[in-house]
């Protein structure tokens, strides 16, 4: 079976070469290429291709958007794949909430390219690689065993998961900036973060955090990286 995809890209050079590479596979044919996302989402309503490949940022409708139009208008057999140039976790959480097959980056070499819209035709999910090996250990604390509920700290529960994450990088004495580097968020977004943090456990600052933290066993007593 010949996989039928359609290219969205406002880069006419990254368009017509990335087409070159799809062409040249013996089960892919690119039966359009277009420079915007409106333009994307005529495409696949006219030619329902098997799979849409869209560039995150386009003039008028970007790729998010374009994604979820092409949803909406009921093309919910069409696989998309999303690219960027920067892989963000702001951008990762919209396109996977969008429901998108494959995450990948500009950068990652054709034959991965190619790779990730076999892994989004055949059902699954594809992932950039260095976005994956950045997840993988806030992979693993999320699916570490929750503690007895006994043995929980008294209003974690109260936090969003970003919260959470910047709590326990304050704990660990991080300051604003570092935590924004690791989350890839700026450092007013930290600020934010940390103030609703302290107002929903009830604490005075950041040194009293670390405190909360060791009491409860939520980090362990050597894990003060920061401070």
């Amino acid at each position: 079976m010949t996989l039928r995809i359609v290219i969205a890209d406002d880069h006419a050079m990254f368009r017509s070469g990335f087409r070159a590479v799809l062409d040249a596979q013996p089960d892919m044919e690119c039966v359009a290429d277009v420079g915007d996302g409106r333009s994307a989402v005529e495409a696949v309503t006219s030619l329902a291709p098997d799979l849409a490949v869209l560039d995150v940022r386009m003039p008028g409708l970007d790729g998010l958007a374009t994604a979820r139009h092409i949803r909406s208008a009921g093309h919910r057999d069409v696989k998309i794949i999303l690219l960027t140039s920067f892989g963000t976790d702001d951008y990762l959480h919209a396109a996977l909430s969008a429901g998108v097959a494959g995450f990948v980056l500009k950068s990652l070499p054709p034959d991965e390219l190619v790779t990730a819209i076999r892994v989004a035709a055949r059902g699954d999910t594809y992932l950039d690689p260095s976005i994956t090996s950045r997840l993988a250990p806030r992979l693993a604390d999320a699916l570490a065993p929750a503690p007895p509920a006994r043995d929980r700290a008294p209003g974690l529960e109260r936090l969003t998961a970003r919260e959470h994450e910047v709590f326990l990088l304050v704990a660990r004495g991080f300051s604003n900036a570092e935590i924004g580097d690791q989350l890839y968020v700026g450092e007013q977004t930290v600020k934010t973060h940390v103030s609703r943090v302290l107002a929903k456990l009830g604490l005075r600052d950041r040194v009293h955090t670390v405190r909360f933290a060791h009491h409860h066993g939520l980090i362990a007593p050597h894990d003060t990286s920061g401070l």
